[in-house]
């Protein structure tokens, strides 16, 4: 047979197969209610040998008894956010408990120009905002057992006056309700940190095998 008769198929079908060679660079969001264990997710994801890049939140809070910056937060003051507002840095940003959390453009886009996934931790509310700006960001809600159990963790988090504590606790609720917003959850079970981990890390391989998935653009 000779090739010629093919060709013009031939050209279509590799152009076709040749988006799936090439590993395409994602958007990681794990997301939840607070007490869920976000962080703890996060810390094991950046262990993991997976080539991630983790795009520090900015916050204009004090730092917390054992955070680092540039690792748990990038921290400034107030007017230093408030000017990187008005300069359009921000992918997104939102006041949440009275203070500034806000993901910079500048780390993300280094990231995907590298070839690395980008991972980020934000809340449930700056989910909903990378969603409309980065819809081809894939959102992991990380969730509690029970609700009993999420009251538990909160209670026994320390630091927050009575007043805080307790519209902690009404926002978290809140925002378990938001649960089907996202495309996937994962339980996080007393105990259980490296299977909520690997259940994470089996989202990220098979979103990286999904056909129709499009590059991301921020």
């Amino acid at each position: 047979m000779d090739r010629r008769d093919v060709a013009p198929l031939a050209c279509r079908a590799s152009a076709s197969l040749a988006r799936y060679t090439h590993s395409h660079t994602i958007v990681l969001v794990v997301s939840g209610p607070s007490g869920v264990g976000k962080d703890s997710v996060v810390k094991l994801l950046r262990q993991s040998g997976h080539p991630f890049e983790f795009v520090v939140t900015m916050t204009d809070r004090r730092p917390r008894k054992g955070e680092v910056e540039g690792e748990d937060y990038c921290f400034v003051t107030t007017a230093a956010f408030e000017e990187m507002i008005a300069r359009g840095e921000f992918i997104e940003y939102a006041r949440v408990y009275g203070q500034y959390k806000g993901v910079p453009k500048s780390g993300a886009k280094h990231a995907l120009k590298s070839g690395k996934d980008v991972l980020m931790r934000l809340d449930v509310q700056g989910t909903a905002t990378i969603r409309e700006r980065v819809p081809e960001a894939i959102t992991v809600f990380i969730a509690p057992p029970s609700l009993d159990t999420l009251v538990e963790r909160l209670h026994r988090r320390a630091g927050d006056p009575p007043e805080q504590a307790r519209h902690r606790l009404e926002t978290a609720l809140s925002e378990l309700e938001r649960i089907q917003e996202f495309d996937y959850v994962v339980i996080n079970r007393e105990g259980e940190l490296e299977a909520t981990v690997a259940q994470v890390m089996a989202i990220v391989k098979a979103e990286k095998c999904r056909t129709g998935r499009e590059p991301v653009r921020l």
